[in-house]
């Protein structure tokens, strides 16, 4: 079975609002506009329930089937929140607030699970609850914690829960699916190696940061190289080094060194903390200079339930063809706070193609519309067989 024809009917409406939402694109946990819109929709749809404020701003939905004798609810997740950078694609569509952009697909997101609620309250083929879930603050705010530790999963029964992703690069048609650990924990640190600073022609008169900055960068690409099982993934990135002076002649006082840590394993996770924080401090204290260090955990490593990656595998080959579905790709290194949500319900994260586009998080990336009907029909599809009408 295609995508189903009364979704691809729907195509145009849905993919009117998914540019209303882009032309509008609001950060973390402040979308008046997109929630707004989600909820003056869902009351349109009939939805049965709708509850706001869930994690602060989130939305949950609940729509129920034409019978409920099963009790059993399935809870699908669209993210709403966009990136605080500049839109440099001069669509019609574009941006209308400077320095806010819909840079990672989120607009298409939840278009596509009002799609599928508009379809779902319509037909109310299938036996049991469905909860959309409308979630804030994914780029970096963790909406999905909050939500979660804001009772969202056993206040609406939520028993088993799906969410997905556009995926540039990946054909308009297509799908990803894969078991395990598909997306990495992403753990921040920030840290200011202090000396004392001077007249360039008088080092000796100084503690120089900058020696000891460049071998503090040095020596955290050992964590990868020396301290981790080499089968195993981890990613030690320095992304900014920025000193206290920038005359040519003068020796700083202070380094700052911001960077990331990424892992696929919590034991892996654990060691490559202790030594980024080890290595830091005694390369400092080598240099005369002392380290003030800040290590923050961020987003959990996303693992798929094997059993529900295989079951959201099937739906998508139900959708697109067999051919059409990738399965067991290789774990990417980027994060994603559905990790939240998975670490207490079973469930699956899935790719869904955006074509041939600029990559997430780029000035000039857009959404494909042609991707609607694949992303609502996959939702759609997944309801009605997870909790088939009786």
């Amino acid at each position: 079975m295609p995508i189903k024809n009364r979704l691809a009917e729907l195509m145009p409406d849905i993919a009117e609002w998914r540019r209303e939402i882009h032309m509008n694109p609001e950060l973390l946990f402040d979308l008046p506009k997109t929630t707004a819109l989600v909820e003056e929709k869902l009351k349109e749809f009939g939805v049965d329930e709708i509850h706001t404020g869930i994690g602060r701003s989130g939305i949950v939905a609940l729509i129920k089937g034409k019978t409920d004798s099963r009790g059993y609810c399935v809870g699908l997740r669209a993210d709403m929140d966009a990136l605080p950078m500049d839109e440099h694609t001069g669509l019609p569509h574009a941006s209308q607030t400077p320095g806010r952009m819909h840079a990672c697909g989120h607009d298409g997101h939840t278009a596509m699970l009002l799609g599928a609620a508009k379809y779902l309250a319509e037909t109310r083929n299938f036996d049991g609850t469905v909860a959309l879930i409308f979630q804030p603050a994914e780029e970096g705010g963790g909406g999905g914690d909050l939500m979660v530790r804001d009772g969202m999963m056993e206040r609406f029964g939520i028993d088993e829960v799906y969410g997905m992703h556009n995926e540039p690069g990946l054909p308009v048609g297509e799908f990803g699916v894969s078991p395990g650990p598909i997306m990495a924990a992403a753990d921040e640190f920030e840290v200011e190696i202090v000396g004392k600073g001077g007249h360039a022609a008088r080092p000796h008169h100084c503690v120089d940061p900058s020696p000891a900055a460049c071998a503090t960068v040095m020596a955290l690409q050992t964590v990868a190289s020396r301290n981790v099982d080499p089968i195993k993934e981890v990613v030690v990135s320095v992304c900014t080094i920025r000193t206290s002076s920038e005359a040519f002649n003068v020796i700083p006082s202070k380094v700052l060194i911001r960077g990331t840590v990424r892992t696929l394993d919590e034991e892996v996770r654990d060691i490559a903390e202790r030594r980024v924080t080890r290595l830091i401090h005694s390369t400092a204290e080598a240099y005369g200079c002392e380290a003030h260090l800040r290590y923050e955990r961020g987003y959990p490593v996303v693992v798929n339930h094997d059993a529900n990656a295989e079951i959201a595998a099937d739906i998508a080959r139900v959708v697109a063809g067999d051919e059409k579905v990738r399965w067991g790709r290789p774990p990417r290194m980027g994060g994603e706070d559905f990790a939240y949500m998975l670490n207490v319900r079973p469930g699956a994260f899935i790719n869904v193609g955006n074509g041939d586009s600029a990559g997430v998080h780029h000035p000039e990336y857009d959404f494909n519309d042609e991707a609607i009907p694949y992303g609502c029909s996959f939702f759609a599809e997944l309801v009605e067989r997870r909790m088939p009408a009786a």
